[in-house]
């Protein structure tokens, strides 16, 4: 008798890592959410962590980036449509984050840890998918920018405010929701937006008419765009809807979708304006004042994505070397394993404890002191966090050894993933030059930094002797011409977020983590790779809060 594959049997794998509650599971999250007045949130945000450690979840997010978006430029008979296609999947992870409100929650019912609450259910998700963010982040960015045009924003922000999600291209006002995307940059300009030729033409009805080529649209299938154009004024911002109040489509051209490193699930395009009727937003003229907060809030989200990306590799890695065995003994009791896991543990919680701390400063109560250190803080922990994510994920997914190599895990995928967040809103060098403008132009915001840190003062000679490093540095600034300020701009902003860091740390965490972060990051033994930690550290102490 056959007796069909019994040739071997598995052993030594990990089991599947789902049915997890993803929020109560990552104690530096529970912890910061509470530290920052969201503790009302909790009960959603365990609801959010159950729902995307179901295997159900996961598998929607495999399907979103397998079965890819597709371009659609005409339909069967010829006629131009520019629709793009994608799988149900998607649609299910994206409507679930819509009605969970990663998007505008925080606009929609403000109050104290409010941005907390949203931070934490964005990053809940995007841990799992992060393609979908895309749209959810630019949803939740354009609002400030259209609140500067109070006839669009009485018309649009119920609209974005709305738990609803529907893919379909309809008018705004036959859909339960609505989605924004953004298209700024041209092929010949990329981050210096002012180089841009799109040209908007007024007409008649005090809307425009704009003509031109986005090099990047990101998410074509949104509802409405933020787009930069040329007026008659000077630069200036318009909302270009998909579909018109009639639901006659407004012409938007999709040239071609990008095929990106990575965040496949997102489509990113190229398009052509032709006539495609836009409404101001904002002064004309002050397109680039216009859009600046939502720049900045794009930018807080790609920490957000960041921080959310290290969670999953180091979840992953963890539940991969807890379970797996070699040479004798479980990984995770093996020194060389255990210090390396720790290590990424700690970069984990430093990120987590810094994007939750900016959250709370861009709450509606927040300070004047408050919203100058966001300006600084975001710039500099968009620069450091992100430019950290893609390591991290490596060293994570090798870890996993082979398994983690290859496309049914699922840090191959986070691999790719990390780079778009030091990519998108301003690479490296784009945000390092923002930090030494926001301290030239505005030195309130060097001070609340600097007030920050001093919290943190005499706990540790370690974080002490950074600081006065720091300001040292900061110091020296000021006698430069431009030029030598700018080449210096990268080590000021790396100095800067590791003196963040470890004074949040050394507030907000147990000892043992914030004195391992310290000694591996700052002091006389640290190393360039990760696993490196100094003899005595407490490695117990930092993966029981993992």
């Amino acid at each position: 008798m056959p007796h069909g594959h019994r040739t071997h049997e598995v052993f030594n794998q990990a089991p599947p890592r789902a049915g997890i509650d993803e929020f109560t599971s990552n104690i530096p999250l529970v912890d910061a959410v509470t530290r920052y007045d969201a503790d009302w949130a909790i009960p959603h945000l365990t609801e959010v962590g159950t729902l995307v450690g179901t295997a159900e979840f996961q598998h929607a997010a495999d399907l979103a980036n397998t079965e890819l978006p597709r371009l659609r430029t005409h339909d069967r008979y010829g006629n131009r449509i520019d629709e793009v296609d994608y799988h149900p999947a998607y649609h299910r992870v994206i409507a679930a984050a819509v009605e969970h409100g990663a998007h505008t929650a925080a606009w929609a019912q403000p109050r104290a840890g409010a941005n907390v609450a949203r931070a934490a259910t964005f990053m809940l998700f995007a841990q799992i998918e992060a393609g979908h963010a895309c749209p959810i982040s630019m949803t939740h960015s354009a609002v400030p920018s259209l609140m500067l045009a109070p006839d669009l924003a009485a018309r649009w922000l119920p609209r974005v405010y709305s738990r609803g999600y529907s893919g379909d291209l309809a008018a705004p006002a036959d859909k339960p929701g609505v989605l924004f995307g953004m298209a700024m940059t041209e092929k010949q300009g990329g981050s210096d937006v002012r180089a841009n030729t799109t040209v908007a033409r007024p007409l008649a009805d005090g809307t425009y008419a704009l003509t031109g080529h986005k090099w990047f649209c990101s998410a074509p299938m949104s509802d409405a765009f933020l787009v930069l154009a040329n007026c008659s004024d000077g630069l200036s911002c318009f909302l270009v809807p998909r579909v018109l109040e009639d639901g006659t489509r407004n012409v938007f051209r999709i040239q071609r979708l990008k095929d990106k490193l990575g965040n496949k699930s997102n489509a990113s395009s190229e398009i052509e304006l032709d006539g495609t009727l836009g409404h101001l937003v904002g002064e004309a003229g002050r397109g680039v004042r216009t859009i600046i907060e939502m720049v900045a809030r794009t930018r807080l989200d790609c920490v957000y994505g960041s921080a959310a990306g290290m969670r999953q590799s180091v979840a992953e890695a963890l539940w991969h070397v807890r379970h797996r065995s070699a040479f004798g003994a479980t990984l995770i009791d093996q020194p060389a394993m255990t210090a390396v896991v720790a290590d990424l543990a700690l970069e984990s919680e430093a990120a987590t404890a810094t994007a939750l701390r900016l959250a709370r400063a861009h709450d509606d109560d927040a300070s004047d002191t408050e919203k100058a250190l966001r300006r600084l803080a975001t710039a500099v922990s968009k620069y450091w966090i992100c430019k950290r994510g893609p390591h991290h994920a490596y060293e994570a997914l090798e870890c996993l050894g082979g398994n983690g190599y290859t496309e049914d895990f699922p840090l191959a995928r986070r691999y790719r993933e990390q780079p778009v967040m030091a990519v998108w809103e301003g690479s490296g060098n784009v945000i390092a030059l923002d930090v030494l403008r926001a301290m030239t132009r505005e030195p309130e915001s060097v001070a609340a930094f600097d007030a920050e840190l001093s919290l943190a003062r005499g706990a540790s000679a370690l974080f002490d002797a950074h600081h006065d490093r720091m300001r040292s540095l900061l110091g020296e600034l000021a006698g430069l011409d431009a030029a030598a300020a700018q080449s210096r701009a990268r080590r000021v902003a790396a100095a800067m977020a590791l003196a963040l860091q470890g004074s949040l740390l050394l507030r907000t965490a147990p000892t043992p983590v914030a004195e391992a972060f310290l000694a591996a990051r700052l002091g006389p033994d640290r190393d360039l790779e990760y696993g490196s930690l100094p003899a005595g550290t407490d490695l117990a102490a930092i993966l029981k809060r993992h």
